[in-house]
């Protein structure tokens, strides 16, 4: 081969693994209901930075939706795997088990809200979950009814898609959806529905839809992940808390974005005095491998029979090891104080923004799970602000993702893990997109 043509050929490989080439590839190969953030493919990754296949550097502020409170690839976690690996990748749990299943079952009953028994069943992904969260507390109560919230997200599976509070892009086109499920407006006071009108339709529901006696659950996201970071008013909870200990209704908390430590707390729920029957776990639960889990009161756990709940890849050996790592991590790095430390300082970051951008109609969250809202001089939300301002932190290296209700919000999800050098330059490149 000439000189020439080992040139060409070097040039025709190069060509073949750039980002426009492979998304290419992409539109050719895969549906389009699969929707892509960013056109940018990924070659390596490290914390919290990430690294595209043309080689150049981002900074992650989306951590792959909330599921790398622990960074990409950290050390303790790639350790934990490795060794898995040296034993065994899959028996199926439910026909060989395996101890280290007990162990995570046993770390996550203590660590979750309340001293009361629990005991946690693991599944693969988030929607998995829900589904059978709800599956156990209709199983238990022997009721059919659910009740949701507006805006709440709880998976794209049917049920979850039903569950979901929102219709595009997640339910839109793919009905009938299963029956038996209700949804409530969910407070949001920055768009004028208050606590007592959320509950007021509750109210409402029990009289004009389904009596409160055949509820079996109610689902709520203490605060709400795709629906924008709604952060649920304690008095809401509360009040929630009382229905369903008056009409025996199981409260399910949804923690699977809002978990590990990402709000400050280990647990959304532990900002509130307000316990859960039922917690559904996911995402930052196995930083980055697929795990879900349902822990609950065991005796409502316990009413499925033998059979009833698991499935093939549940509890793969290789995420639970990772996810036992987690939990290390979280502990021995104190990543809750360390998200209510960067919380803060991206608050005070995203309000002197503020008071410079009236584009920003809100600052909220809890803990490093913090959104910026953004509306038009009228008052009403402003979608495309907040698209334009994505692409021109993404052209200067800065991942940053999208969500709410109306598409209006930018949602900050850094790994907790972020270095502050890092942290401070995506802080530059989040200021500097602004102005421009």
């Amino acid at each position: 081969m000439n000189t020439h043509t080992k040139t060409e050929s070097a040039r025709v490989a190069a060509a073949a693994t750039t980002n426009a080439a492979i998304d290419a590839r992409r539109v050719a190969a895969t549906p389009r209901g699969v929707g892509i953030g960013f056109t940018v493919y990924a070659d390596k990754a490290r914390n919290a930075e990430l690294w595209d296949v043309e080689g150049k550097r981002y900074i992650d502020f989306g951590s792959g939706i909330a599921v790398l409170n622990t960074g990409h690839r950290h050390p303790r976690i790639v350790e934990a795997i490795a060794k898995q690996l040296e034993s065994f990748t899959h028996t199926a749990y439910q026909v060989v088990p395996y101890e280290s299943v007990v162990r995570l079952a046993e770390r996550l009953n203590a660590v979750t809200p309340g001293d009361h028994a629990k005991k946690t069943a693991f599944f693969t992904t988030g929607a998995e979950a829900v589904e059978n969260a709800i599956k156990i507390a209709r199983n238990a109560t022997k009721r059919p009814g659910v009740i949701a919230l507006s805006g709440g997200f709880h998976g794209r599976t049917y049920l979850g898609m039903a569950l979901t509070g929102k219709v595009a892009p997640y339910k839109a086109g793919f009905g009938p959806f299963p029956a038996s499920v209700y949804h409530v407006p969910a407070p949001m006071e920055l768009h004028g529905v208050s606590v007592e009108q959320s509950l007021q339709a509750i109210a409402q529901l029990f009289k004009a839809d389904i009596e409160p006696e055949q509820v079996a659950a109610i689902i709520v996201e203490p605060v709400q992940g795709e629906g924008g970071f709604y952060v649920m008013p304690t008095a809401f909870l509360r009040a929630l808390r009382e229905i369903c200990d008056r009409h025996g209704i199981v409260l399910i908390a949804d923690e699977i974005q809002t978990g590990f430590a990402r709000t400050g707390k280990m647990f959304a729920m532990d900002h509130h005095d307000v316990v859960p029957d039922m917690i559904t776990m996911a995402k930052s639960l196995a930083g980055g491998m697929p795990l879900s889990a349902v822990c609950g009161r065991a005796e409502i756990m316990d009413a499925p029979a033998p059979g009833g709940l698991g499935g093939t890849y549940a509890a793969n050996p290789l995420a639970i090891a990772s996810a036992l790592a987690v939990l290390d991590v979280i502990e021995d790095e104190k990543l809750c104080q360390r998200a209510e430390q960067l919380g803060h300082r991206l608050s005070e970051h995203l309000n002197a923004l503020r008071k410079k951008f009236p584009v920003i109609s809100d600052v909220r969250g809890l803990g490093s799970m913090v959104a910026m809202e953004f509306a038009k001089p009228d008052g009403t939300p402003d979608a495309d602000f907040p698209k334009a301002l994505q692409k021109r932190a993404l052209d200067a290296g800065l991942m940053l993702l999208g969500c709410g209700i109306y598409g209006n919000v930018i949602r900050f999800l850094f790994p907790l893990t972020i270095e502050d050098a890092v942290f401070d330059e995506g802080m530059a490149i989040l200021a500097k997109a602004m102005e421009s």
